[in-house]
């Protein structure tokens, strides 16, 4: 009973809040803003505990639950989960304490999905916020699961709040963008789940299981060489969607531009998570002589993502759309990082995950401020330079640029840093020239990034205009971000923090074994 403690602490609150906050709207009397900022607010703190619980004790959940299928549900933590379900956690707070503010509707006669309007005229704020608290559901569950039906359940969990986050309380001026950007996201992880489903079951035919540990200690060993290669594809193509990896990965600054702030928060430092977690966990050790063969392919695509969104960011005109062409360019240095095949690569990956979690949540947060405050996120129209007016954003906004940038000291600089050194000297079942090659060319890369960061901060944040006036954060949004400021730095100044809990559970992944 002891060993459920902590994990249901973690899980429950979400589930609680999340049936509690759905059906409020559609009361008689729907609960006030404070009420259910509160509720949610106060759900996330109790998962957080909850999840350091975990953590912390080890502890977790192993139970039988479908045995026609031999699926069990075995939730826990190790190395490897362990820096993601605490940064789901401490995002989650910071999603569910942001405040929500209505979007703008166009009331035309093709208008037939308003949202509903609940007190204070926040339109559907119960629900929006049961979305955010399933969607931490979700989130936890899949980075928790060692089954791989569970793992593929907790994945699908968050689709359908994240459309209705997108589609219900998105930012964009029409309804029309806000459904087409929803509905891409709907088709777009559909079917990267359709495929990934595929590789599961392949899986667990040839396997006879879903254990995702038992998996990895087979190896692929009872799987030919071109059966571990069209699992590895199937899975690699369904991940990459979710990821995104260039080419596919059209979809998410749309989205991104449209959803809302805590949204953009979700998506950009967690669901993204989800698919280069599920290609280490079900791809690298799972099928590795699949995964060397398509590597070098699966690099390329990185790299090119990693040049392409770069260059986009040079000429992106809306801010919030270009913190999601940066977060393109910065997985596709995790993902480069995987492919490698080495331990190097592996802690470079599961290190830059993190990074980029947190410096995405705290420029979501710091963009979505000052769009909310402009009114539009548009690069080129004249405004008041932050270092002037608001000098707390400002500040937060260089931070988070910097870090974007992979400056030294910064939580961006040694995901990347190692993503190119593990490239350079990659597995011995790699093309060493092709990858020497990638590795210049995400050189490269980060080069561009130091390029439209400072193209962001010469537009935004320098100059002497003082006109027109935005106020500065106020009390809870300085918090939060004066929060993941910190985050940024600490993980710059001290990698070994995260670099120690994840070390002994990489390299026994890479060995055929977990610990």
């Amino acid at each position: 009973m002891n060993d459920l403690l902590w994990p249901a602490l973690a899980l429950l609150p979400l589930l609680v809040t999340t049936l509690a906050l759905a059906v409020a709207d559609r009361t008689s009397s729907p609960p006030s803003e404070p009420l259910v900022r509160g509720l949610s607010v106060g759900s996330a703190l109790l998962s957080a505990v909850g999840v350091v619980g975990t953590v912390l004790t080890g502890t977790g959940v192993d139970v039988v639950w479908i045995p026609a299928l031999g699926v069990d549900l075995d939730l826990r933590a190790d190395g490897i989960s362990t820096p993601l379900v605490l940064l789901t956690a401490g995002v989650g707070i910071v999603a569910t304490a942001l405040r929500h503010t209505r979007p703008p509707v166009d009331r035309t006669e093709e208008d037939r999905t308003a949202p509903l309007v609940g007190q204070h005229g926040v339109p559907g704020l119960a629900a929006y916020h049961a979305c955010l608290q399933l969607v931490l559901l979700g989130a936890l569950v899949t980075f928790l699961s060692r089954d791989a039906i569970v793992f593929f359940v907790g994945f699908e969990l968050v689709l359908l709040p994240m459309w209705l986050l997108v589609a219900r309380h998105g930012d964009a001026h029409e309804a029309a963008r806000r459904d087409g950007a929803a509905l891409r996201f709907v088709l777009v992880t559909a079917t990267g789940s359709t495929l990934m489903l595929l590789g599961i079951l392949a899986l667990s035919t040839l396997t006879g299981t879903t254990d995702v540990d038992r998996w990895a200690e087979l190896a692929g060993a009872s799987l030919s060489g071109r059966e571990q290669l069209l699992v590895a594809v199937l899975l690699l193509v369904g991940l990459g969607l979710k990821v995104p990896v260039w080419p596919l990965h059209t979809w998410l600054p749309w989205v991104h531009s449209t959803a809302p702030t805590a949204g953009s928060v979700l998506l950009a430092a967690v669901l993204l998570k989800m698919g280069t977690y599920g290609i280490v966990r079900l791809v690298v050790p799972v099928v590795p002589e699949g995964f060397a063969t398509a590597s070098p392919v699966l690099a390329g695509l990185a790299v090119t993502g990693i040049v392409w969104a770069g260059l986009a960011c040079l000429v992106e005109r809306d801010l919030k759309r270009l913190i999601a062409w940066s977060s393109i360019a910065h997985l596709g240095f995790v993902v480069l990082a995987l492919a490698t095949g080495t331990e190097t690569g592996l802690q470079a990956a599961l290190f830059g995950n993190v990074a980029h979690g947190v410096i995405a949540a705290l420029l979501f947060v710091v963009v979505g401020a000052l769009k909310e405050r402009w009114g539009s996120a548009d690069l080129t129209v004249a405004r008041a330079a932050l270092r002037e007016v608001t000098p707390r954003l400002g500040f937060a906004l260089v931070v988070g640029m910097a870090a974007s940038m992979g400056l030294p000291g910064l939580a961006g600089f040694w995901g990347e840093l190692g993503a190119v050194y593990a490239a350079w000297a990659p597995a011995e079942d790699r093309t060493e020239g092709w990858f020497r090659l990638f590795a210049v060319v995400a050189a490269v890369g980060a080069v561009i990034a130091a390029a439209y960061a400072v193209r962001v901060l010469r537009e935004v944040w320098a100059g002497d205009r003082l006109l027109p006036a935005i106020p500065d954060s106020h009390r809870v949004e300085g918090v939060l971000i004066g929060v993941l400021v910190v985050a940024v730095l600490v993980l710059g100044v001290y990698p070994s923090l995260l670099l120690d809990v994840t070390a002994a559970d990489a390299a026994a992944l890479l060995t055929g074994g977990v610990r």
